[in-house]
């Protein structure tokens, strides 16, 4: 068969030749009449140069996703194997073994897909029409080379649909177990593998977790956005007086305190159903006061229009923060959208901090785990930022 070509306007190639792995349509200037969406395509630039190898898709903005830089490699199954096969060796080399993101799309070549292993499961995630294709190829190879009890397919993501792709979960191979816990540093976690958000668990603050550790200990602590307790329980694990777990989900409550139970440590953590802007306003008018709080909102900026009011929302919720930390407090604080960049994130954080009239000091910069790395081309890539910071 032969194989389409995607040409590129003139000095588009800057970017991919900086390690870039997306190109636009808007980057494109003409596409041959072979380039079907879901196939994979040579790349060329303005000058017609071979530049390498991508998925195509002319119904989405990101038109090609980068494979390979060589155009004689041959995109199979067996291709797709060795990728992730080099993945998970990268991970293991790191330390990973029983929880981690073994494969993290472009970072490790292979644009479109997420693999999460969760002790003796796995949970996978397709995002790109060219990588669906390979489904079948893709479960074969983590079967043969993880032997898993469960393979889950998450594919509920309604970004799916603009590759023009069916929203679809379920197992897909093996038996989804009763109850799946995973061992994070020295907690247990229960693992909603079906529902739970993103493939099942917050992998990629697992390292920051473990960071929480010398800021614990006989402090009452504030998790405010807990999910299902991640940064809570670490934190009564490490000596905490006493952890209030906050959360809009009742569902994700219930599991904070199902994993408080099997760490033994229900008798400190407490959890609370509330607004949580509406929560630290209150708290901070009452004039509670905190020895740690733990801030890891959701994203609250989605695209670039909506970087002004998150800011503006960010700001709010750790000023409230600020105010509610005792003398020599500590305050943990995340942003995951991809929009607010460090830089901006810690501006942000100076005029939260200059609004309380506070004196806080920057103790640590956090980013995500190891186990989804960032590429250092694309600025989108380092979507997890955060600091640890005390007051004064």
């Amino acid at each position: 068969m032969t194989r389409g070509q995607v040409c590129l306007r003139r000095g588009e190639e800057r970017k991919l030749l900086a390690g870039s792995n997306w190109i636009f349509d808007n980057q494109i200037d003409w596409v041959d009449q072979f380039c079907a969406d879901g196939s994979v395509v040579e790349v060329l630039d303005s000058r017609q140069r071979p530049m390498g190898l991508g998925f195509f898709n002319g119904r989405s903005k990101i038109a090609v996703r980068m494979l390979t830089r060589d155009v004689n490699e041959t995109v199979d199954g067996a291709f797709l194997r060795r990728r992730i096969e080099a993945a998970w060796q990268s991970r293991r080399l790191l330390g990973f073994e029983n929880a981690c993101r073994v494969v993290f799309g472009e970072p490790d070549g292979l644009p479109g897909l997420t693999v999460d292993k969760f002790d003796r499961c796995l949970s996978f995630q397709i995002v790109s029409l060219g990588m669906a294709r390979f489904q079948e190829e893709i479960v074969q190879a983590l079967v043969g080379l993880f032997d898993p009890v469960c393979v889950f397919e998450r594919n509920d993501v309604p970004v799916r649909e603009k590759e023009g792709l069916p929203l679809r979960k379920g197992c897909v191979y093996g038996a989804k177990p009763e109850a799946l816990w995973i061992r994070e540093h020295d907690a247990w976690m229960r693992v909603d593998i079906e529902n739970g958000q993103k493939t099942g668990h917050f992998l990629d603050q697992q390292e920051n977790r473990g960071r929480l550790k010398p800021y614990c200990s006989g402090r009452a602590v504030l998790d405010l956005c807990c999910h299902t307790g991640g940064f809570g329980i670490h934190a009564a694990l490490y000596g905490a007086e006493t952890v209030e777990a906050v959360d809009v989900s009742e569902a994700a409550l219930a599991m904070v305190r199902e994993n408080a139970a099997r760490n033994g440590v229900s008798d400190r953590v407490r959890t609370t159903c509330a607004n949580v802007f509406d929560l630290a306003r209150q708290y901070a008018d009452e004039g509670r006061r905190f020895g740690a709080v733990i801030c890891d909102p959701p994203a609250f900026a989605k695209s670039r229009r909506a970087l002004d009011a998150a800011y503006r929302g960010y700001k709010e919720l750790n000023l409230r923060c600020m105010q509610m930390l005792e003398p020599g407090g500590f305050l943990l604080t995340c942003s995951c959208s991809q929009f607010m960049t460090q830089p901006l994130f810690e501006q942000m954080l100076r005029e939260a901090a200059a609004d309380s009239g506070r004196s806080v000091r920057l103790l640590e910069r956090l980013m995500q785990s190891r186990d989804h790395p960032a590429a250092l081309a694309e600025e989108h890539a380092a979507y997890l930022k955060g600091c640890i910071l005390q007051a004064l």
